[in-house]
């Protein structure tokens, strides 16, 4: 018989990983930051909500982003030019941030000054699902021209979202296939506590059901 040892290397991965965002969740909210994991398909609107949601909150609630990408800087100076501060990470090829990756980025924007802080995710539906970043809560965009079925398609990311935002609802009229119905009920199918908002980046709507959530939020940990 050969004698080797099998080694769970993905177990332990996430189980450090777990151990560390709780570490850092703790630390939050012992200086009252809220940090909220935003996350997405590629496209979805995650920038153009943040900036949306900076020009409404900025003057009420002090604001902090960090734009996470494998590349390019381009987000983090549209956040800038929104008003928040920002800082960029560049992921070096990683599809996901895990709870280190977050520290160093709090670490770098500094969280002293800030009641809420935005971390835009790498566009993906699958990887970032799968790390706990040690956020506050999590949060995802779905886009309506992405269809109401991508709760089918991607379980976990769904499941783990406290809020999902349905964005780009001023094209429902073009993409008249999309349920708002349908939709909800597949996304509470997986997380009925999930609450969902349907909302335009664009023109604003849904915006004050959002704000006033994240308002909560922050009070809360205040």
């Amino acid at each position: 018989m050969l004698d080797y040892k099998i080694i769970e290397v993905k177990q332990s991965i996430f189980e450090d990983n777990d151990a560390d965002a709780n570490r850092l969740r703790e630390e939050l909210k012992a200086q009252n930051t809220v940090l909220i994991n935003l996350m997405s398909a590629p496209g979805s609107g995650k920038t153009t909500t943040l900036c949306q949601t900076i020009a409404r909150l900025k003057d009420s609630i002090r604001i902090g982003v960090m734009e996470a990408d494998i590349d390019s800087d381009v987000d983090a100076a549209t956040i800038t030019e929104a008003g928040a501060p920002a800082i960029q990470i560049h992921t070096g090829g990683m599809c996901h941030l895990d709870a280190d990756m977050t520290r160093q980025g709090l670490h770098e924007l500094g969280t002293e000054d800030l009641d809420l802080v935005f971390l835009e995710n790498v566009g993906n539906l699958v990887c970032p699902a799968e790390f706990d970043t040690g956020s506050s809560k999590n949060a995802m965009i779905l886009s309506v021209p992405e269809g109401d079925d991508k709760p089918f398609k991607y379980p976990l990311m769904f499941s783990v979202c406290d809020v999902v935002l349905v964005n780009k609802c001023d094209t429902l009229p073009v993409f008249t296939e999309f349920s708002k119905e349908r939709v909800v009920q597949r996304i509470h199918e997986l997380n009925p506590n999930a609450k969902v908002i349907f909302v335009s980046a664009k023109t604003g709507q849904g915006f004050d059901e959002w704000t006033d959530w994240l308002r909560g939020l922050v009070e809360q940990h205040q």
